[in-house]
């Protein structure tokens, strides 16, 4: 049996907090804290999990309005035991480059591009995490036969919990959480031959 590295044992009885990732450099690169825990993202990405990523980020800094920021894999510090890293957020803040995250209330989308391995959160965990967080929009991207469908959410404040708002296959226009219009089927590039 392997013995666990010292740098993964919980520095304090009550476990691990969410700033305690900032002092981490022993952690894989994409490491995040859901109640509490450490969660590695194991295994490598697909191209068009990349792919999805990068054409979304372009789109959407592209038509994103001055004083709003389009950040890639940044964490959002959703209270002191849950630190997530979306693929994707759209946060209000100004561009520190310094900065390693977000508070929600700076966030105004997260969006999760599903993986196999990160299906389950995706689709369960990370939507009710953000949603309890507060955050105002929430899309699960989902790979359906090499073309992005994007499953949208907004928040039902009250309730602290996300409605489907849609669900977009080939085009997206949206008013939230600024316009925008997005070609779905020409998302991906090279998913045709």
């Amino acid at each position: 049996m392997t013995e666990v590295p010292e740098w993964m044992r919980p520095p304090r009885l009550e476990g691990w907090f969410a700033d305690d990732l900032d002092h981490l450099p022993e952690a894989p690169r994409h490491t995040e804290l859901i109640d509490g825990a450490l969660v590695f993202m194991m295994f490598p990405r697909r191209a068009w999990h990349g792919r999805a990523v990068s054409a979304l980020l372009f789109a959407l800094t592209e038509q994103a309005p001055a004083g709003v920021e389009v950040e890639r894999e940044m964490t959002t510090r959703l209270d002191e035991r849950n630190r997530l890293e979306p693929d994707l957020l759209v946060t209000t803040a100004p561009y520190d480059p310094d900065s390693t995250f977000y508070p929600p209330d700076q966030v105004l989308l997260v969006v999760e591009v599903v993986s196999p391995e990160s299906a389950h959160r995706d689709r369960t965990v990370k939507l009710r995490k953000y949603a309890e967080a507060g955050i105002a929009n929430y899309w699960r991207v989902e790979d359906e036969d090499g073309s992005p469908v994007v499953h949208a959410y907004e928040l039902d404040e009250p309730a602290r919990s996300y409605v489907p708002t849609g669900i977009h296959r080939r085009e997206m226009r949206t008013t939230t959480p600024f316009t925008i219009k997005l070609d779905l089927d020409g998302l991906v590039p090279g998913r045709k031959s």
